[in-house]
């Protein structure tokens, strides 16, 4: 069977190279993706956020996929990609016994080929979701990176109205358009009365929405443009079940609007907020091999499936190596609470100590805020006591330097930039209610009468949590979560087992950051 052949051929590999780096779930996974292959059953698989940060487990399924006998489609962003054609691929073909033709482009090569496609998340989600044969049935795809699909997904299926949009529409409808310049005015009147807020966008209102219906009902609807074609079907489906005879359907889109206040230009979007219904089927067409680094603590990841509409799987997840992968957590109990007025001074009082405390050591320094006049504010004060060490958001830094970055921007760079020794954490990565598109989620699950908290901002803020501190458990280094919430809230306990393995301390000291000191700690 090809789950032994593999088994072996990897295990031969292993052990001829030299200096690899080790992972003691390669042969597992490896069996578990030929499996899949094998049967044509598909598998979702949690790799764990440190193995998820270096890229280890890739060795695994690239050697089950050059040892099939059949296509496969490899599902990576481009700089994964790059990293399976230069480094992965090249060294597997020259041990194992495999001559497979490897392509990469955005459609399956021809009925003919049965290599090994590699191809973006845009390109397949784009193929399959708009319904075309640019990926037949029946391939069997492995998708790398999971942690970021359902936002692969929502953007894809985002519909945009962007301020040019309104040049094409007058243009293709020359007759109406003053009916379509009046609309526009009376529109950048209305949005522009919202007051500012750190995210620029907001969620279309019902004044909005009346302009909105009533050039619906003015225009032509032959012989438009092809977006808005698609914004007035989604529309006005919406505007029309939610009418006050109609009932509201079980998943209204979410329509919104960005702001550019400088140049005085807004645009429209929307896009579905359930998409379990929309996937499903797409999982039906051949069997998929989901890899993720940490989706859910349970193997079964029941949450994450649920909103993707994976159903009929195998599910494995891998645990941490409690002795490589430690952290030390530092905890303090008496911070005040995030909400509170209190809490900005005490946090910058807290960055400060503990930049001080760990001044002799090197490395980087990394500080975690959310909050984007939060981030402004501790940058420029930091700033004024440290100088050029500190920089917001860039990635040219000092060997000590100190990165005052948000959430998204770490996650998109902490692959370019060194392990930091130090990471502080203000506030839990919840998304923010104050952020309209959160808001707007949050109350389609009180439509539904779901726990919006447990189902959506608890998962989320794990999974970020995790993968923001996988490069510190790579450096053993230090965690400081300097939210309160983590010791007085009952869901802390969740958020220390996904922190785990983790040796927690509650108080400072220079000793901390001494190496000695470190090495003591990673092997307690």
């Amino acid at each position: 069977m090809i789950e032994a052949e593999v088994h072996l051929s990897l295990h031969n590999f292993l052990r001829s190279q030299a200096g690899f780096p080790s992972w003691p779930h390669h042969l597992t996974m490896a069996r578990l993706v030929a499996r899949a292959l094998r049967l044509g059953r598909s598998a979702l698989i949690q790799v764990g956020a440190v193995c998820g940060y270096q890229g280890r487990y890739r060795t695994s399924f690239v050697a089950s996929a050059l040892m099939w006998h059949g296509p496969v489609t490899i599902v990576a962003p481009e700089a994964v990609q790059q990293r399976l054609l230069r480094v992965e691929i090249p060294r597997l073909q020259q041990w194992l016994p495999a001559n497979k033709p490897i392509r990469t482009g955005d459609a399956w090569p021809g009925s003919e080929f049965r290599g090994l496609l590699l191809t973006s998340p845009e390109a397949w989600l784009k193929g399959l979701l708009a319904g075309n044969d640019s990926f037949p049935q029946g391939i069997p795809t492995i998708i790398d990176g999971v942690d970021d699909l359902e936002d692969w997904v929502r953007d894809q299926l985002t519909q945009e109205i962007r301020p040019y949009d309104w040049e094409q529409l007058m243009l293709a409808c020359p007759h109406q358009a003053e009916v379509i310049r009046e609309a526009r005015v009376q529109l950048t009147r209305e949005m522009f009365q919202h007051p500012a807020n750190p995210y620029e966008c907001y969620l279309i209102t019902q004044p909005e929405t009346e302009i909105l219906n009533r050039l619906y009902l003015d225009l032509d609807q032959t012989g438009l443009p092809d977006s808005w074609k698609q914004f007035w079907q989604q529309f006005h489906h919406s505007y029309e079940n939610s009418a006050p005879h109609r009932p509201i359907p079980t998943s209204p889109p979410l329509f919104w609007a960005t702001i550019d206040r400088r140049q005085g230009l807004f645009s429209l979007h929307y896009a579905p907020i359930e998409l379990g219904k929309i996937l499903s089927p797409i999982w039906q067409r051949q069997p998929v091999v989901l890899i993720g680094s940490a989706l859910e603590p349970e193997t079964e990841a029941s949450l994450f499936r649920q909103r993707l509409g994976v159903e009929d799987v195998t599910c494995l997840r891998f645990s941490a190596d409690s002795q490589g992968e430690a952290i030390q957590l530092y905890l303090p109990h008496k911070l005040p609470l995030p909400n509170t007025p209190e809490f900005q001074a005490a946090f910058i009082h807290k960055v400060r100590t503990l930049l001080c405390l760990s001044a002799t050591a090197s490395g980087l320094t990394v500080v975690l805020v959310g909050d984007v006049p939060l981030k402004s504010r501790v940058g420029a004060i930091l700033a004024s006591e440290f100088g050029s060490r500190v920089q917001v958001e860039k990635t040219c830094l000092d060997e000590n330097g100190i990165l005052i970055s948000g959430w998204e921007y770490w996650r998109d760079h902490q692959t370019v930039l060194p392990a930091p020794q130090l990471l502080i954490i203000a506030t839990l990565p919840l998304p923010s209610l104050e952020n309209p598109l959160v808001a707007g989620r949050v109350a389609h699950y009180k439509r539904s009468h779901q726990d919006w908290f447990r189902l959506y901002l608890l998962p989320a803020a794990l999974n970020e949590l995790q993968r923001a501190i996988a490069p510190v458990r790579e450096s053993q280094g230090i965690v400081a979560l300097l939210d309160s919430r983590v010791v007085n809230r009952s869901y802390g306990a969740q958020i220390l087992a996904a922190l785990s393995p983790l040796a927690r301390i509650n108080y400072l000291d220079p000793s901390l950051f001494s190496q000695t000191n470190q090495e003591d700690a990673a092997n307690d």
